[in-house]
């Protein structure tokens, strides 16, 4: 097992800082509530959110369509968000999108609620993996078609601790 390093600590802290200005700037004057899909985001989103300057809240949903590298097709809600959405500005914050089919799925259950606004805010993107019609609204980085590990992002639970992105080559 080999890893090689796709983005740098440093280059995601800059990141995340455009992301922020960006999202305080498209609700200026409005509150807004992140909504991170754990695990995988959690990292991303305590640093999001500490970016933030706008009126912003957070709560926490847990979702899984993964088992080890490959997609299960098929998505599970296994902790719902506690706050009422209905009328308020929503963005789900997670820290891949991969096929898409997470996202979407969620993003029809979170319409559902009727948000003023639900956007998604994503640290990583890889669009070569798409099945369904699905984007960001804020994507930190477009990757290449490679099981990464790190910054949130696992391996059957291990390497979310990791600063950079790496790719994970068994």
């Amino acid at each position: 097992m080999e890893f090689r390093t796709l983005i740098s600590e440093e280059q995601i802290r800059t990141r995340i800082k455009e992301l922020a200005k960006q999202i305080d700037e498209d609700f200026k004057g409005e509150p807004y509530i992140l909504l991170p899909v754990l695990r995988g985001s959690f990292i991303f989103a305590a640093d999001l959110m500490r970016e933030l300057t706008g009126d912003v809240s957070i709560d926490f949903i847990e979702a899984k369509s993964y088992m080890g590298t490959e997609s299960t097709g098929s998505l599970t809600i296994l902790k719902d968000a506690r706050e009422d959405i209905k009328g308020k500005n929503v963005i789900i914050v997670e820290d891949i999108i991969d096929t898409g089919i997470t996202l979407k799925e969620l993003s029809k259950e979170y319409l559902k609620r009727e948000p003023k606004t639900l956007k998604i805010c994503s640290c990583f993107d890889k669009p070569s993996r798409r099945e369904v019609d699905l984007k960001g609204d804020y994507v930190g980085f477009e990757i290449p078609n490679e099981f990464v590990i790190g910054y949130g992002l696992d391996y059957n639970e291990k390497y979310r601790n990791l600063k950079e992105v790496k790719i994970y080559e068994e």
